[in-house]
C-alpha cells in the first residue's frame, strides 16, 4: 500500500479531524496515511486514539495491522488482525490483511486459509481472489490459481497480484511470450510496490528465455530498485547484513584464544535425538536438500526460522561493535548459561510446530552460518551440512530472484552487494569450521543433482539416517509440506541441474570477479 492509494480517503479523514467529527475509522485512515508519509510519531498517537475512541470497532485495528506490516513487524500485524477478527469474525478486511501478513511471513497455508475466508465473506473482493491465486500458483495448484486469478481480473482488470500469478503460471508452462501482455501494464501504471517489483522480475525471466539478455538484466535491475525503495524506511538506522556478518567474524577471531568448551553431554527434555543444521547460502540448494531429507520417516524440518532469536536479542543486537562484543562474551559463558540457551532454542523450535517426539530435527537456514559459534558450543553432537555451489550461479540467482522482504535480502539488490555479502559469509563460515569443534560435511550442489544416490548415501552415513528410496520422491514431499522459500517452483520440478545460468550475463560479472575469484576456485564448476 502507498500514500497515493490512501490519498482520497486520507483527505476526507483529515477534514473530519479538522472539523472535530472524526470517528475511529477516520483516525485509523489518517494514522496509516501519516505513517506511510514518514510521520511515525503522529501515526502511533492517532492509532492509540482510534482504538480508545471505539474499542469495539475492528477497522482501526486493521489499519494498524497494515502499518505494522509495512514496518516489518509481522507478529504485531497478525496480533492486530486477530484482535479485529475477535471483535468481528465476519469482517472481511481483517481476514484479507491477516492473509497478507501471513504471506509476507512465509506462512503460505495459513495465509491461503485467511484469503479463502475473506473470499467467502466478500465474494466480490478482487484482493481475496488474487491472494488465493498468488499462493496457489506458488504451491503448484494450477487450477485454483488460474480460477481465482481470472475471477479477480473479472472484478478488477488491472489487479497486479492476479496478473503476476498468471504470468508465473505462463512461465512455468513455457509460455514466456504471454508475460509482457500481462505485466507491461502493471509496470507502466503502478508506483514502486511489491507487485511492481515482482512483475519486473517475472518480465526479466521472460526476457531471459527469449534470449534478450540486456532487457532481462534491466528488468531485474529495476525490480531491485523498487525493492530498495520499499525497504528503505525499515532498513534505516539498522546495521546492514554485510556489516553484521563482518562483526560476528571479527568477534569470533578475537574470541578464539579464550574460546570456552562446548556444553557437556546432557539430556535436555525437548531435544531431538538427532539434530542436523543445513546451511550454505541462499540459492545454493538448501531447500532442495531439506525436502530430500524430510522425505525420510521420523525427520521433521523447519525452514528458515529464527531458532536462535533469544540469543540474538541478547548478543547480536545493536551496532557492529556491540555484535562483536556479544560473540566475545558468548565465548566465556559457563555451562549453566549454555544449557539455558539450548533450552530456549528448543522452545522456539517446538513453538514453530516441530513435535517434541521428532526423531530427527533438521534446522534449515542458508544464512545460519552466522550462528556457527552458537552451534559449536551449545550443540556439540549436532551434524552440520554446508551446501556449496558455483558462486556465480548463487550470486546471479540471488540478484534475479524476487524474495520476500527481510533485512538479509536487501543485500541481493545489486551484483556487487550480493558478491560482498557472499564473500563475508564464506569467510565467517570458513573461520568457524576451521577453528571450532563442529562435525561438518560439505555437499556440492552439482554432485547432488548429478550423482543423487551416491551423495545422499554419503549424507545419510554422516547424519546417522537410514537411506531409502523415499529420498527420490522429494518433489512429492515439497508438494505436501509446502515450501516457503523462493525455491518453491524449482523443487516441485524434481531433480534438475540449474548450473550455468549466470553465463549469458557474464559481462555484468566482470567488476565483481576479484571478489568471487577465490570462491570460484574452490566451489566453481571448473568450466
Amino acid at each position: 500500500m502507498t500514500i497515493e492509494d490512501l490519498a482520497p480517503a486520507a483527505a476526507a479523514s483529515e477534514a473530519a479531524l479538522a472539523a472535530g467529527t472524526a470517528d475511529a475509522y477516520d483516525l485509523g485512515i489518517a494514522a496509516l496515511a501519516r505513517g506511510l508519509a514518514g510521520r511515525e510519531g503522529e501515526a502511533e498517537d492517532l492509532f492509540n486514539k482510534a482504538v480508545a475512541l471505539q474499542p469495539d470497532d475492528p477497522s482501526p485495528l486493521v489499519f494498524l495491522a497494515i502499518w505494522r506490516r509495512e514496518q516489518g513487524q509481522l507478529r504485531d500485524s497478525a496480533l492486530a488482525c486477530d484482535r479485529a477478527i475477535a471483535l468481528a469474525p465476519g469482517y472481511a478486511d481483517a481476514w484479507l490483511e491477516r492473509g497478507a501478513t501471513l504471506a509476507a511471513g512465509g506462512s503460505a497455508a495459513a495465509a491461503r486459509a485467511s484469503f479463502e475466508q475473506a473470499a467467502r465473506l466478500a465474494p466480490h473482493s478482487a484482493r481475496a481472489h488474487a491472494g488465493i491465486a498468488s499462493i496457489a500458483a506458488r504451491e503448484g495448484d494450477r487450477l485454483a490459481a488460474n480460477e481465482h486469478a481470472r475471477t479477480a481480473l473479472g472484478i478488477e482488470p488491472g489487479n497486479a497480484v492476479a496478473r503476476n500469478a498468471l504470468a508465473s503460471l505462463a512461465l512455468e508452462d513455457g509460455r514466456a511470450d504471454d508475460v509482457p501482455g500481462l505485466l507491461d501494464p502493471v509496470v507502466a501504471t503502478l508506483p514502486a510496490s511489491v507487485e511492481r517489483s515482482q512483475a519486473r522480475s517475472l518480465l526479466g525471466q521472460a526476457a531471459t528465455r527469449a534470449g534478450s539478455i540486456e532487457a532481462a538484466y534491466e528488468h531485474f535491475r529495476h525490480a531491485n530498485e523498487d525493492y530498495v525503495t520499499l525497504t528503505a524506511r525499515a532498513a534505516a538506522g539498522s546495521i546492514n547484513q554485510y556489516d553484521f556478518i563482518a562483526a560476528i567474524d571479527a568477534g569470533l577471531a578475537a574470541a578464539l584464544p579464550a574460546w570456552g568448551p562446548p556444553l557437556p553431554p546432557r539430556i535436555i527434555a525437548a531435544a531431538a535425538p538427532r539434530h542436523v543444521f543445513l546451511l550454505g547460502y541462499p540459492r545454493s540448494g538448501t531447500t532442495l536438500l531439506e525436502n530430500v531429507l524430510a522425505s525420510l520417516p521420523g525427520v521433521e524440518a523447519l525452514e528458515e526460522r529464527p531458532t536462535f532469536a533469544e540469543l540474538d536479542s541478547v548478543l547480536l543486537s545493536g551496532d557492529a561493535g556491540a555484535v562483536s562484543r556479544g560473540v566475545q562474551a558468548f565465548a566465556l559463558w559457563g555451562e549453566d548459561r549454555l544449557a539455558g540457551a539450548a533450552r530456549g532454542y528448543w522452545q522456539h523450535v517446538h513453538n514453530a510446530g516441530i513435535s517434541t517426539s521428532a526423531e530427527t530435527f533438521l534446522d534449515m537456514d542458508p544464512l545460519k552460518g552466522t550462528r556457527l559459534p552458537f552451534i559449536a558450543r551449545m550443540f556439540p553432537d549436532a551434524r552440520v551440512i554446508v551446501l556449496r555451489r558455483d558462486p556465480r550461479d548463487v550470486v546471479w540467482s540471488c540478484f534475479r530472484t524476487n524474495f520476500a522482504v527481510t533485512s538479509n535480502t536487501l543485500e541481493f539488490t545489486s551484483l556487487e552487494r550480493v558478491a560482498r555479502h557472499y564473500d563475508a559469509l564464506m569467510r565467517l563460515t570458513d573461520r568457524a569450521l576451521q577453528n571450532l569443534p563442529i562435525a561438518a560435511l560439505e555437499v556440492d550442489y552439482q554432485r547432488l543433482v548429478r550423482e543423487f544416490d551416491t551423495v545422499t548415501h554419503e549424507i545419510c552415513a554422516f547424519t546417522g539416517l537410514e537411506w531409502s528410496e523415499n529420498l527420490r520422491r522429494f518433489d512429492r514431499t515439497a508438494q505436501e509440506r509446502g515450501v516457503g522459500t523462493a525455491s518453491a517452483t524449482q523443487v516441485r520440478r524434481g531433480l534438475y541441474d540449474g548450473s550455468g545460468q549466470w553465463r549469458p550475463f557474464a559481462e555484468y560479472f566482470e567488476p565483481i570477479m576479484p571478489i568471487l575469484a577465490p570462491w570460484i576456485a574452490r566451489f566453481g564448476s571448473g568450466d
